[in-house]
């Protein structure tokens, strides 16, 4: 409905073109996900092939345990992986022939935590900050979320959509080529369900691999301050059933903290989230210690998000309970806060994958480069750990680890050449975009 126009060229490649007002235009070409020709690329001298492996969460010592081919290349067959090898690649007939030369390749990186559909921005935050105020404080004041529910409340589908396929853009500039992204900041049965669409619709006609997270739980809105029983009744018994019907998300999102929604009230959301079919997520221990990381345990959440002051005890309820850490540095490093306790969560067996948790407020931040850095800076994890993190791990936090996240015969052709000789080189680099060449489904985007 926002296209303005759609070329599909004879390797089934799809241009599709975002026009907003004023005849702004994004137009990255796109791919058709449902293309069943016969395509063939393959990826040729490939200095060193550097991927996890499996299909589900690795923790522990095996966080750090990847595969490291020197030499090597991959074929990629309709978008699908057919051979990895080393040596000589072979002669295969009508394939696109790349050359890495000599450069390292990696899985396609994985953002598994993204609130991708907002209007508006909150630059005018930043002084407030630097003036002291708390990240509570602002939001009390009228400011964070509340200010970005209001700004998406008034856009329409067609500008979050050309907003967030500019953002989509960028993200795939940095390696990224599977994302999730929530809603959240319409915070109304109406908009929630618009930002779920534009998610859907992004998915259908953008490259990027995108899963739907339902966060109608994000905050309590202004018109139910005084009422937040009857916010959550909503949230529950309107909103979820509408998100089934129309099958627009695959998870359930809570943001269970001090002065947003309680450990109960979280549990309460969370469970009406399962009964509709939607795995549940949690935002927890991201300023104050109310027990989200241990409630993320005790109901089996596929992850368990932010954690940055998430206690001795929440980490054992999450190891206890199979529940994968997704961490955000950046999030801490714009905040001026603390850093999740990382390599404590690896020591207790909790799979930890890593995310930029992009939104207007406490985390303007699309590039999951400078979320590598930070892994290794900040949490003091290995370069292979943070790799893990960033693919396999963060693949498995949104349910996608059977498709994407490593390098392996079977999954998608989803891969990034680096301007870069090994994967030491690209976690010691900061603030250069080394991504040279993003190989997303077999297609060069």
């Amino acid at each position: 409905a926002f296209a303005s126009h759609l070329i599909i060229d004879d390797e089934g490649l799809i241009d599709l073109r975002y026009n907003g007002k004023g005849g702004g235009v994004s137009s990255r070409p796109l791919l058709w996900k449902g293309y069943e020709g016969m395509r063939k690329l393959l990826l040729t001298n490939i200095g060193m092939l550097a991927t996890p492996q499996g299909r589900t969460a690795k923790k522990g010592p095996e966080q750090g345990a990847i595969q490291m081919l020197k030499n090597a290349w991959v074929l990629v067959e309709d978008g699908v992986i057919a051979q990895v090898g080393t040596g000589a690649a072979p002669e295969v007939e009508d394939a696109k022939v790349v050359d890495a030369e000599g450069n390292l390749v990696t899985p396609g990186l994985v953002d598994a935590h993204t609130h991708l559909i907002f209007g508006g921005w909150r630059q005018n935050e930043l002084g407030m900050k630097l003036h002291g105020k708390t990240y509570l404080e602002i939001q009390n004041a009228g400011g964070g979320i509340q200010s970005t529910t209001n700004a998406t409340r008034r856009a329409t589908a067609e500008e979050l959509t050309n907003k967030a396929a500019k953002a989509l853009d960028e993200m795939m500039g940095f390696g990224v080529t599977t994302c999730e992204a929530k809603s959240g900041y319409g915070l109304a049965t109406e908009h929630e369900l618009k930002a779920l669409q534009v998610i859907k619709d992004l998915n259908d006609r953008h490259p990027m691999d995108i899963v739907a997270t339902f966060m109608g739980a994000h905050l309590v809105p202004a018109e139910y301050k005084q009422n937040r029983e009857e916010y959550i009744r909503l949230v529950c018994e309107e909103m979820m059933p509408a998100v089934k019907e129309q099958g627009i998300a695959k998870f359930c999102d809570v943001f269970c903290e001090a002065d947003t929604f309680t450990v109960e009230e979280s549990r309460q959301v969370l469970e009406a989230g399962l009964k509709y079919g939607l795995r549940p997520k949690i935002h927890a221990d991201e300023i104050e210690a109310i027990g989200g990381s241990q409630l993320a345990g005790e109901i089996g959440a596929i992850s368990a998000e932010h954690l940055i002051v998430c206690p001795p005890e929440g980490i054992a309820s999450m190891a206890k309970g199979g529940v994968i850490a997704c961490l955000l540095p950046a999030t801490s490093f714009n905040l001026g806060a603390v850093f999740a306790p990382a390599r404590d969560m690896i020591r207790a067996g909790v799979p930890v994958a890593m995310a930029t948790d992009f939104n207007p407020g406490s985390c303007p931040c699309l590039n999951l480069q400078f979320v590598i850095n930070l892994g290794c800076l900040k949490y003091k994890l290995t370069p292979e750990e943070v790799l893990t993190a960033v693919t396999l791990n963060g693949a498995a936090a949104i349910d996608m680890a059977d498709k994407v996240g490593s390098v392996e015969v079977g999954k998608q052709g989803d891969l990034v050449i680096w301007d870069a000789p090994d994967l030491d080189y690209i976690c010691y680099r900061v603030g250069s975009n080394l991504a040279k060449t993003v190989i997303k489904r077999g297609e060069l985007v």
